[in-house]
């Protein structure tokens, strides 16, 4: 790489300024005595009897307090007499097998040892019948042996398509229960088409399968739970569009209508399905470019709990070698399979270092704000509370309300091998 780095090596970077947004850091108190007066509901945990198994899914994503939103969902059915247990409910992820996706969500606590019920994962799907416009609709066989299925998810805006019902119960419904089976059915039908059809193929399984209630999540622009719902299933599909409005309302946001480049320090299936939310960056396989318009994206790392899944690695410019060797193209090329969407995988440029790709992406971006470069640094699409922006940003951060700007100029320090440190001062250097 050293014809690149000679041409790299004389970018200079801007002096940098902190700044700090002001979302609603609202969450509930007690995570468990919230679910419990939610199950207070009439049509709900009361529909359950003595000796009836349940079955709960687990999505993918990494869900504040879902360890202890189960639990405490699992205490109340196991107080009732019922028999619970848990499956993996997520499509096509953890490279579509049930070992897999087993491991995902260990990673997030949830195991026999923690929950003190069965965890059990198949990628096996019955058929229970069409809809009316035709789709096939499976469901987990492991789900379709208990007496009830409880879906358990978050509401939030999808990344990739919109519509009346996005990422949350419907679509755990239709796209979790029906496992690679269900997720290659939707993908296949088109994106624009993905909204109307989660909702044909959930409806179809709450009138085929037994489903009481369901359990849905928001949480705020921090990652913190803001409301859960207990949801009879049969008003699941009235009650899910605005609870998804509540959550579009709190969905935190790159607060610019315009940017030259968002640095993104870390991605991963973790933190998005995209690996960056595209309701944050601006950039969708599926969308296209919307707000804030960056022309370009670095990142520097792939998580560890993505498991080598570099989904999304394409709405990037730029990435570092390190999260080159971090991927794992069979847990990764399965997404597209299923989706039927191929740019989200597509390979960036990859540079040796995190300075050489901020370089690469500095060089490369060709629209410039009258005060200089507008660039983003953020940890990830999830850590939006603090970030750091160029000068080029400075005046409009300065004059919107809803942002604190601290005073003291930073530059972004690399290590001897060219990784990102931290930012210092600009007094220290």
């Amino acid at each position: 790489m050293k014809n690149t780095e000679n041409l790299l090596r004389c970018v200079e970077l801007p002096c940098f300024y902190k700044v700090r947004c002001n979302f609603s850091r609202d969450t509930v108190g007690d995570i468990k005595k919230t679910l419990l007066e939610a199950l207070n509901r009439k049509g709900t945990l009361d529909r359950v009897k003595k000796g009836e198994s349940v079955c709960i899914t687990a999505g993918s994503r990494e869900i504040s307090n879902f360890c202890v939103i189960l639990k405490a969902l699992i205490e109340a059915l196991t107080e009732k007499g019922a028999k619970p247990f848990i499956i993996p409910a997520m499509g096509s992820h953890g490279g579509a097998t049930a070992e897999g996706q087993k491991e995902i969500i260990a990673q997030f606590g949830i195991t026999e040892e923690n929950m003190g019920v069965p965890v059990l994962s198949s990628m096996e799907t019955a058929e229970i019948g069409c809809t009316g416009n035709g789709i096939t609709v499976h469901v987990d066989e492991i789900a379709l042996t208990a007496d009830h299925i409880l879906p358990v998810g978050r509401i939030k805006p999808h990344t990739d398509f919109k519509g009346t019902y996005e990422s949350g119960l419907m679509k755990m419904l239709a796209i979790g229960l029906g496992k690679q089976h269900g997720a290659s059915t939707c993908h296949k039908l088109g994106m624009a088409n993905m909204s109307k059809n989660v909702m044909a193929i959930g409806k179809k399984v709450i009138e085929t399968c037994s489903i009481p209630f369901g359990i849905g999540i928001i949480e705020n622009a921090f990652h913190g739970t803001y409301k859960i719902a207990a949801i009879p299933g049969e008003d699941i599909e009235a009650e899910e569009p605005e609870l998804l409005k509540e959550a579009k309302s709190l969905m935190p946001v790159i607060p610019f209508e315009k940017v030259d480049v968002i640095i993104c320090e870390e991605m991963g299936k973790d933190i998005s399905g995209t690996g960056m939310d595209s309701n944050v960056i601006g950039r969708s396989a599926s969308l296209g470019v919307s707000r804030p318009f960056a022309e370009r994206i670095g990142v520097f790392s792939l998580t560890e709990k993505s498991h080598g899944n570099a989904n999304g690695m394409g709405l990037a410019d730029a990435v570092t070698r390190r999260f080159y060797r971090a991927i794992d193209f069979d847990q990764t090329y399965p997404n597209a399979i299923t989706s039927a969407e191929t740019t989200a995988v597509k390979l960036p440029a990859v540079m040796e270092t995190d300075e050489f790709c901020v370089k690469f992406i500095f060089k490369t971006c060709t629209g410039c704000g009258e005060n200089g470069l507008r660039v983003v640094w953020i940890k990830n699409t999830l850590s939006l509370d603090e970030f750091h922006i160029s000068e080029g940003l400075l005046k409009e951060a300065q004059s919107d309300p809803a942002m604190q700007v601290f005073g003291e100029r930073y530059r972004a320090c690399f290590d001897e091998k060219g990784g990102f440190n931290k930012f210092k001062p600009e007094g220290d250097f």
